[in-house]
């Protein structure tokens, strides 16, 4: 086996279905087609402060392998916090920016990061991209949100890894056949605040819409897309994500994408947009034009847990963050990312603050364990 490791810039320089023949099917966020509409659209780009610099594997000029990648000029846009890092080396004198990651722009997702062919032995593959790791990535290399045994891999082929562990709350599908079946394993007064939050709803007059695949139209994702920069202007920044960016995706991979639609008297007013996979459905984006008591919990998590358990689905990742989603049956799973500093100091430095970060949160999971709504089942 001969393999060449290549860097590119980005995804259109390979064929779209020698790219996806790799990409696991549950998760969407891999595809040739979401990360070609992030390049094409400039939303990563260098302007961007994301410079592409995919690494793939060849083999007889065959693509077996690739690490999305990409030359950082500062850590917006990755839901894994190194603004603190940054700010220490930098008054120690030093230049943190630019630094490499490997991630998938703009989410927070879990998912495979490394991908290669089922021939292709992993330590060959990792020793020829750990090799290019500490050649070319600036002040450090970062890999966000890689799932468990990826993380394991690449502590046992490139040991100076330090592991950061964070937090997200995710639903699991155990059999329900109906969204009551699901609120039955509740606490009596759990179960009746989300009847509640649901009721209210209804009482303001807005109903809800599912919008499956090519069910969206133009019309919808325009809509959805004022809806999501509402999100960000009531926290003073503008948008991650331009809305060629949404329009790209309803064009090249529609198949993968749910909308829910709030409306009032068959007007929208607010969308949430989600992700599919073959059994776990993510959701990313939210949006209202009105202020309407939990309508974001209806759009954004009642409404995915009654898809997955509709259409089969054994998990729900709804995003990064927010306790509240614990009251609601979202139970709280580790997330991991690996980083190496090139300078042994700074790397030192690191590793002790992620010691002690890692005790703390290993208590906070464990509080968020106890909090969770469902019936203690007798002994």
């Amino acid at each position: 086996m001969t393999l060449e490791l290549r860097e590119i810039k980005g995804v259109d320089e390979i064929e779209r279905s020698a790219w996806d023949a790799l990409v696991d099917p549950d998760y969407p966020f891999m595809r040739h087609a979401f990360l070609s509409a992030l390049e094409l659209t400039g939303d990563v780009s260098e302007d961007t402060g994301w410079s592409p610099c995919h690494r793939v594997l060849m083999e007889h000029d065959t693509l077996v392998g690739f690490l999305p990648s990409f030359d950082k000029a500062h850590s917006y846009g990755e839901y894994i916090f190194d603004w603190q890092w940054a700010d220490v080396w930098e008054r120690a004198g030093q230049v943190y920016y630019p630094k490499q990651i490997s991630a998938i722009p703009y989410t927070p997702s879990t998912g495979p990061r490394l991908v290669l062919a089922d021939h292709i032995a992993p330590e060959c593959a990792l020793e020829l991209v750990s090799s290019s790791i500490r050649t070319h990535a600036g002040s450090g290399w970062h890999l966000l949100f890689p799932d468990h045994a990826e993380t394991r891999l690449w502590q046992q082929h490139f040991p100076e890894l330090l592991m950061r562990h964070g937090m997200q709350y995710h639903w699991f599908n155990r059999g329900y056949e109906t969204f009551e079946a699901f609120l039955g394993l509740m606490t009596s007064k759990r179960r009746k605040e989300v009847r509640r939050e649901r009721r209210k709803v209804a009482e303001q007059g807005i109903t809800l819409h599912c919008l499956d695949g090519e069910a969206i139209d133009e019309a919808a994702i325009t809509h959805f897309y004022r809806c999501y920069q509402i999100t960000y202007f009531e926290r003073g920044q503008s948008p991650y994500l331009s809305d060629a960016f949404f329009k790209r995706l309803l064009a090249t991979m529609p198949e993968r994408l749910m909308l829910i639609q709030a409306r009032v008297a068959e007007r929208p007013v607010a969308a949430a947009l989600y992700f599919k996979g073959e059994t776990t459905l993510y959701g990313r984006y939210w949006g209202s034009e009105v202020q309407a008591d939990s309508l974001h919990f209806e759009a954004c998590y009642y409404q995915g847990i009654e898809y997955c358990i509709r259409h089969g689905f054994t998990r729900f990742d709804p995003g990064t963050q927010g306790e509240h989603k614990i009251a609601r049956g979202f139970e709280p799973i580790t997330t991991y990312s690996l980083h190496w500093l090139r300078d042994a100091r700074f790397h030192q430095a690191v590793a002790d603050f992620l010691e002690r970060e890692r005790s703390v949160m290993d208590d906070v999971r464990g509080e968020a364990a106890q909090a969770l709504p469902f019936k203690v089942a007798s002994s």
